[in-house]
């Protein structure tokens, strides 16, 4: 089923020449793949500087090794050293459409973030136990993170009685060319899934990039094909079984809900990410850019 979708075509970086790879059984993606191949099929190691986007003005740059605890992507704007999470804007450039910054590459497994709690909010590799942390199999989708957003773990929500799992909303961009990390693409939201995930709830918006040959025929959920959401659905509810942990749930009845809902949750998450930048609620050991 999670493989009934992908193309086999050549896997086209956005800011590198075409690799041409060989795509794994749905039973690979369950298996324990070697750690060592995280960044696979692409190394960022001989990446120094890497732009960020062709409609702003905003740049990256790396420090540290690949696949290392020290490997960091720093945003700039000009001069400037920007927080990827509050100084790049929420909406993009056209009604209904809102930036979102890539941090994991579709098809690869090392678990990419933005740091919410080191200055400035560099892309790092999450460590868990002080071990980097890779999905056992890859993502066959761009996933990122929504700007100026934030899943406030103090609010419950009204119908699923869960809180919010401080961190920016995600997003899993469903385009036909793999985005490289450190991205900043302009994405128009088509649904958005209410993922719970150790009892909080972690939404994942479903989008695709404005720029994307298959934006014209895509505007809402049920434009998607059933293999594409049942994929990402199945993929979320099972990655982290291999580590001994429970399956994840769904609510809503596991249903996608539509364009308008998505930008109804990133609206939401909006307004309690302001909150949380002008200290009406208390940020912890979030970095936020305030005193």
């Amino acid at each position: 089923l999670i493989a009934s979708f992908l193309r086999r075509q050549p896997l086209t970086l956005s800011n590198s020449s075409t690799t041409t790879m060989k795509f794994l059984s749905p039973l690979a993606l369950l298996a324990l793949a070697p750690t060592s191949s995280a960044w696979a099929p692409t190394t960022l190691k001989a990446y120094r500087s890497i732009p960020a986007t062709v409609l702003h003005s905003y740049s990256t740059s790396t420090s540290g090794e690949a696949n290392t605890e020290s490997f960091r992507v720093s945003f700039s704007e000009g001069d400037s050293t920007i927080s990827p999470w509050h100084d790049i804007p929420l909406n993009g450039s056209s009604e209904g459409t809102y930036n979102a910054v890539i941090e994991i590459p579709k098809m690869t497994k090392a678990k990419m973030e933005v740091a919410t709690k080191e200055e400035n909010n560099p892309i790092a590799q999450d460590v868990k136990k002080g071990k980097l942390r890779d999905y056992h199999g890859p993502i066959f989708w761009n996933y990122g993170c929504i700007p100026q957003t934030w899943e406030d773990p103090n609010a419950e929500h009204p119908e699923l009685k869960c809180f919010g799992d401080d961190d920016p909303i995600d997003v899993v961009e469903i385009g036909s060319k793999a985005i490289a990390m450190g991205s900043v693409c302009e994405v128009k939201p088509l649904g958005v899934l209410a993922m719970i995930d150790d009892g909080e709830l972690d939404w994942k918006v479903i989008a695709i990039a404005t720029d994307d040959e298959l934006a014209k025929e895509y505007n809402d959920i049920n434009d998607v094909p059933d293999a594409v959401k049942d994929g990402i659905r199945e993929w979320f509810r099972w990655y982290k079984t291999p580590d001994d942990k429970p399956l994840n749930g769904f609510g809503f009845d596991e249903k996608w809900l539509d364009a308008k809902m998505a930008g109804e949750v990133i609206g939401e998450t909006h307004e309690a990410w302001k909150k949380l930048r002008s200290g009406e609620i208390d940020a912890g050991k979030l970095w936020t850019g305030k005193a």
